[in-house]
């Protein structure tokens, strides 16, 4: 669980600052201590803090927006899968095979990505498993590709299975294309340089904090709960950046639902 263990990193980090400003406080001259040097620091820290969560609730909303974005493309994702189905079974008996490999595909699908829930009912296909940061492996993406070299032979008997075979053509297509753009962004985006700045400015925060805190426990208390909103923050952050890993991920709920429907008896189904 790399989000625990980063926000745990920042946590242990951010109060070793404080207790090193702690331990350095003592060692200032006196002059140093004066009200009006006092005052100074606490303007600068200040805007430190401003800039820091100003930092913060930015790489929040941009976190936000990214799982946001890949939650709306699994459920076009879905929903396109669904349409090439039902154009599968509208072309009749000679697109058997590529719906069985389609079934199979999504059924192996939801089992791999999301590991830790009760995976489909049913015969689902053994597929290698998929690389660290990675959302499929390469056998589960040339199952969904044999679905593809299906349709690109299919011969048509008549005129109406001509046009939905170029209808599957641009159907497959569309899937194709959103499977790739999930499987980018199932990425992280955070960069890390920056991600280590912010930290190294946090640091420098809270060893202000221990330079110029009380020494009760009542202001130790509340440095160490800003450290765990902070800490809490930056879990918050670095889950929702890997949309498909962590505690936060993406409902495997518009997946299943497409499984469903492949699964009904041709005719039970509106197409």
């Amino acid at each position: 669980m790399i989000e625990i263990g980063l926000a745990l990193l920042v946590f242990v980090l951010l109060l070793g600052g404080t207790g090193l400003g702690v331990l350095l406080r003592p060692l200032l001259p006196e002059e140093h201590r004066k009200h009006e040097t006092v005052q100074l620091v606490q303007l600068v820290l200040g805007m430190l803090v401003t800039f820091a969560a100003l930092v913060l609730s930015l790489l929040t909303a941009s976190a936000k927006s990214s799982y946001d974005t890949a939650t709306n493309d699994m459920r076009a994702y879905s929903a396109d899968l669904i349409q090439l189905d039902a154009r599968l079974r509208d072309y009749g008996p000679d697109a058997e095979a590529a719906r069985a490999a389609l079934r199979s595909y999504t059924a192996a699908a939801i089992a791999s990505t999301w590991p830790g829930e009760p995976a489909p009912q049913g015969d689902s296909p053994r597929v290698g498993a998929a690389k660290d940061g990675e959302l499929e492996s390469v056998a589960l993406g040339g199952l969904l590709n044999t679905v593809g070299h299906d349709i690109a032979s299919f011969a048509p008997h008549d005129r109406y299975q001509g046009v939905l075979a170029a209808r599957l053509s641009d159907v497959f297509g569309r899937v194709r294309d959103t499977r790739w753009r999930l499987i980018e962004e199932a990425h992280s985006t955070l960069s890390r340089p920056f991600f280590v700045m912010l930290t190294l400015w946090l640091i420098l925060i809270f060893l202000s904090f221990g330079l110029i805190a009380p020494r009760n426990a009542l202001a130790m208390v509340m440095i160490a709960l800003g450290a765990v909103s902070i800490s809490s923050s930056v879990y918050v952050i670095v889950d929702l950046d890997t949309p498909f890993t962590g505690q936060i991920v993406i409902p495997s709920d518009s997946m299943r639902d497409a499984l469903t429907h492949m699964n009904q008896p041709v005719g039970a189904q509106p197409q």
